[in-house]
């Protein structure tokens, strides 16, 4: 018997294994199409993405994994596979904070999917704008970074927008020197971001603390202007790809889990997941321990606060926004309750969204 026997019995058995599983696809795009014709009838025109449904979905093959496959790239295979019977559909368009190669971009595909179309906005406001006026059916915006801290003009955008959280993103960011020199001591200026320039400060000052940095307004623009003589970006490994350079240093951040959060915002409200967050605007009035007496009752009904920002409400000096992100739906019993009891007490309070926790 040939030693290549086994080899080839079990290169058989994945090539039959294939075909059953490109059945099985086909079959789930099938019965997707079907879904779509059903809304259809029941006048349901609109709402055929369900980040609910969605992150259910998710969970359940995360939890039902036998491995040797990690949950990770189970969910991303199944991502890819909703994303693809979802353009059946409906194709959805969303929104990004170009040009083509940021990292917005690629928390958009992580989080939709590739079968989607992305179009690039110059600005968050621009985002904001798309969705609102129908160009894009979702925008995905930056919110946090766990080095930098917020990002405010997503926070500040939100002030006069009607827009919904439908979905959140935590997407591992890797910086990388990109260039077309061949050495750092050809280097005389460095493009990037602000948010990436800061998230790389000590990597800078020991390998080039003398080279001037310029922030611009996404890292893709900074991978673009890296072209000329002299002159390198901090980005991400796709835009080295898109504008040819090298990769001169790797994996420059100086926190090793440096992680960042983004949001996606459209029109509708997202049904409870059982997995959820609920993100919020208050302006609480100007008396002494008025922001104690909001965020107590929150305690009180043991709902977890992840976090709480504040910003100048632009409207009086030293007039200040709060932005509160929960554990929980609005339409949980408790969330509600509490939001129903904190209404006399504030000048404003603005739900932003409730939708599900980010699954991977």
């Amino acid at each position: 018997m040939s030693v290549n026997d086994p080899l080839s019995e079990l290169r058989k058995a994945i090539d039959a294994l294939d075909s059953q599983l490109l059945t099985l696809f086909n079959q789930r795009a099938n019965l997707a199409k079907e879904v779509a014709t059903v809304k259809m009838q029941e006048g349901e025109s609109v709402d055929f993405y369900r980040p609910d449904r969605e992150a259910s979905v998710l969970r359940r093959v995360k939890e039902q994994n036998p491995g040797p496959l990690k949950d990770e790239h189970v969910a991303r295979i199944y991502r890819e596979l909703m994303s693809a019977c979802l353009a059946l559909e409906k194709p959805l368009t969303i929104a990004y904070l170009g040009p083509s190669g940021t990292f917005t971009q690629e928390a958009a595909l992580k989080h939709f999917g590739h079968a989607v179309k992305t179009i690039e906005a110059i600005s968050i406001a621009d985002i904001f704008r798309a969705v609102e006026n129908g160009e894009a059916h979702y925008g995905v915006v930056p919110v946090e970074n766990s080095t930098e801290g917020v990002v405010n003009h997503t926070l500040d955008t939100f002030m006069d927008s009607s827009l919904q959280i439908c979905g959140e993103v935590a997407l591992r960011i890797h910086h990388h020197l990109l260039t077309k020199s061949n050495s750092l001591d050809e280097i005389n200026v460095i493009y990037s971001h602000q948010q990436s320039l800061g998230q790389c400060r000590q990597w800078l000052m020991s390998h080039l603390p003398n080279v001037e940095t310029v922030a611009v307004s996404s890292n893709a623009e900074a991978a673009r202007l890296a072209g000329e003589e002299g002159a390198a970006a901090i980005a991400g490994e796709v835009a080295s790809e898109i504008y040819d350079l090298k990769i001169l240093a790797a994996n420059i951040e100086d926190e090793a889990n440096n992680t960042t959060r983004f949001l996606v915002i459209g029109q509708q409200k997202v049904p409870p997941s059982g997995v959820d967050k609920t993100s919020m605007m208050i302006s609480t009035k100007n008396i002494a321990g008025a922001l104690q007496s909001v965020l107590a009752p929150f305690a009180y009904a043991g709902i977890s606060l992840n976090k709480i920002e504040s910003r100048p409400s632009r409207l009086v000096a030293w007039d200040y926004v709060f932005f509160v992100d929960i554990d929980g739906h609005q339409d949980d019993e408790k969330v509600a309750a509490v939001l129903q009891d904190l209404l006399p007490n504030v000048n404003l309070l603005k739900v932003l969204g409730s939708y599900p926790k980010a699954v991977i």
